[in-house]
């Protein structure tokens, strides 16, 4: 489980970092690629939560996972319509 736990982590934290990097980027490619980021790692931090939520690991609190899985989700949704307007541009 600490494997898993260090990747969510990274995958989480990755997600406001680039969003961040986005956002001071000096380029409409450098914030639409970080962005680009930003939505791969959101969709990685689903991937690690699913993992979490069908494994049998005692002590997982599976209403919180479950929570985080819809958090996550919504940010994915978000960055994908930035990314998909920053296209249309």
């Amino acid at each position: 489980m600490l494997f898993i736990g260090d990747q969510l982590i990274r995958s989480a934290t990755s997600i406001g970092a680039n969003v961040v990097e986005a956002k001071a980027g000096s380029s409409r490619k450098d914030f639409r690629n970080f962005y680009t980021i930003a939505l791969k790692s959101a969709n990685e931090t689903k991937y690690w939560l699913c993992l979490i939520r069908d494994t049998e690991v005692v002590g997982v609190d599976k209403e919180l996972v479950k929570e985080l899985l819809k958090e996550v989700d919504e940010i994915s949704k978000i960055i994908a319509s930035i990314i998909i307007n920053i296209n249309k541009e």
